[in-house]
């Protein structure tokens, strides 16, 4: 898992840099992906980026065309990030690759096996995260003290 995750690290790099991203941008970029369009403050927290941070984070993925900022309409106050580079020929073009890589592999399993696999995956994802919170809350508590 240490391996896989080591190179999963280093592909999001190569990939953000083949994008002209800096790779805090391309990891929002993904979370974005993944959750949808949500707060700066959600962003921050998800990140463990400070909300200065993510305001010239969202402010390059904006004007790259990546996110566009749009206001909350229950809360006036805040504004919400939607993510706009699904339709970028940019990334499809640079994880397309790595896609077909993954669909070939996928072939060689059993449905059953991929079952098993998906499953894994998921409860593999689950733990990271319970993992992150506890990191990102032991700094916390050793910031504060």
């Amino acid at each position: 898992m240490r391996g896989l995750g080591s190179r999963t690290v280093l592909y999001q790099q190569n990939a953000a840099s083949s994008l002209g991203l800096y790779n805090n941008d391309f990891l929002s970029v993904d979370i974005l992906r993944e959750k949808g369009p949500i707060t700066a403050g959600e962003l921050a927290k998800l990140t463990g980026l400070a909300t200065g941070s993510v305001t010239t984070l969202i402010d390059r993925l904006e004007k790259n065309g990546f996110v566009r900022r749009e206001n909350d309409p229950n809360d006036r106050r805040k504004v919400i990030i939607v993510p706009l580079y699904e339709n970028k020929e940019e990334v499809s073009n640079t994880y397309q690759p790595l896609h077909a890589a993954m669909i070939k592999l996928a072939s060689s399993y059993t449905d059953e096996e991929l079952e098993f696999i998906t499953q894994f995956l998921d409860k593999a994802s689950t733990v990271l995260e319970e993992q992150i919170h506890h990191l990102s809350s032991a700094a916390r508590g050793k910031s504060h003290s």
